[in-house]
């Protein structure tokens, strides 16, 4: 008799299968730290003074995800330790006086530093705590997982947030999703808190407080992912004639890994494409002004999509990459993902088909009433507390503070 797996199965199955070894090796590496921390007679962090609230950063970019709850705690005179593992992280010229921010380079002396942690509240977005090297200490009492985009929380790597004790979400289909992957794995439930989400609270406030922008000509900004499933991975320099055809002022952002990661390509696009007065390259670090600037957005998978939708409230258009989804959380719930329910009420699918007619579908994308009422109805899906996101946060993080410590006192 022959067995068969199906492609899915398999895939997940593969993912466990190294998951597993995966954390065997780092156990064995752990217990080697262990054993030469004991024998030089060193000491570890859980001999240290316990630290009330950790951010833990894997990468300078979630810095806009922080800043706002970091203020609030310096506003509030709350003491916070900010471990991050970028050396260029904003957060380290940050001048907060209750923030200590704390660099760490070197991958295996920053999860030495995060397993061996002292603290009462861990809060981070980076997913796969207690599945890979970072594990769980002992030392900790609560770890919060924040999400870093408005969209699917089952979008991680298989088990990225089952080991957390809460997750502070934005939606009901978020919560609904955790509450469906802990029953299928016999997970205990988590605290799930819907706070919403502050880094977009922020965007709309700044946006909220700019200057208006003045009459002008029909701008398309193109700002794609990077990688062969991103659009110009697909379409190459065809999008931009499409573009260029339409008559409009086109911008175009590309992912700032492309310049590294696809060097060869953007060097021939910026060659064959060169800036005029209908046509624009935008590298600059921050995004605000150009997201202002444009009338309308086509990308892919980047997570600028929600970004500029509800938070500039404009429409966009989108590519819809095959994403296979074997290896995430999703794929076991049989149910589609909310941004493939979402992404078609705020904007038009960009096809082979509909490519040679690209300026009719931008014009019926901007002047559709449909889109708008789209943007309205995904905005109170996955944005809840809009513009009190942060309180939100910290006042969640206080209290389970006060509630964790009055425990200790009662026991």
């Amino acid at each position: 008799m022959n067995l068969y797996i199906d492609p899915g199965t398999g895939s997940m199955l593969f993912t466990i299968l190294i998951g597993v070894i995966g954390a065997a090796i780092y156990s064995l590496r752990m217990l080697f730290i262990k054993l030469k921390f004991k024998i030089s007679g060193g000491k570890t962090e859980t001999d240290n003074k316990r630290i009330p609230y950790v951010i833990f950063s894997d990468n300078k970019r979630y810095w806009s995800i922080f800043e706002p709850i970091c203020r609030e705690m310096n506003k509030r005179g709350v003491k916070v330790v900010y471990i991050t593992a970028s050396p260029d992280d904003p957060a380290l010229s940050c001048e907060y006086s209750n923030l200590k921010v704390e660099c760490i380079e070197n991958e295996n002396k920053l999860f030495t530093r995060l397993n061996f942690l002292n603290a009462d509240i861990v809060l981070s977005t980076t997913p796969g705590l207690d599945v890979y090297q970072w594990k769980r200490s002992k030392e900790v009492k609560w770890y919060v997982h924040i999400p870093h985009a408005a969209n699917d929380i089952t979008l991680y790597r298989m088990f990225g947030i089952d080991y957390y004790d809460a997750i502070m979400l934005s939606g009901d289909y978020q919560m609904e999703d955790i509450r469906s992957l802990e029953h299928l794995r016999g997970l205990p439930e988590k605290e799930l808190v819907k706070v919403g989400i502050p880094y977009m609270d922020e965007m709309a406030k700044r946006l909220e407080n700019s200057s208006k922008v003045s009459e002008h000509t029909r701008t398309v900004l193109l700002a794609p992912s990077w990688g062969p499933s991103a659009i110009f991975g697909v379409y190459g320099g065809k999008i931009i004639d499409a573009l260029l055809k339409t008559g409009y002022r086109i911008i175009i952002r590309p992912h700032p890994q492309s310049f590294s990661s696809e060097k060869e390509l953007m060097d021939k696009l910026m060659t064959e494409y060169p800036e005029n007065e209908n046509l624009e390259w935008n590298r600059d670090n921050d995004n605000f002004e150009v997201l202002k600037r444009a009338d309308i957005l086509i990308s892919d998978f980047s997570g600028v999509t929600f970004d500029f939708s509800l938070v500039y409230n404009k429409p966009i258009i989108y590519t819809n990459p095959k994403i296979d989804i074997s290896v995430y959380d999703a794929w076991w719930l049989n149910k589609p993902l909310w941004t493939a329910t979402a992404l078609p009420r705020i904007g038009r699918e960009l096809t082979d088909e509909n490519m040679e007619n690209l300026k009719d579908v931008i014009d019926i994308c901007i002047d559709d009433s449909q889109y708008a009422k789209g943007r309205a109805d995904v905005k109170a899906e996955t944005w809840a507390n809009p513009s009190k996101g942060t309180d939100c946060v910290v006042d969640y993080l206080l209290n389970k503070y006060e509630e964790l410590n009055v425990v200790k006192k009662e026991v």
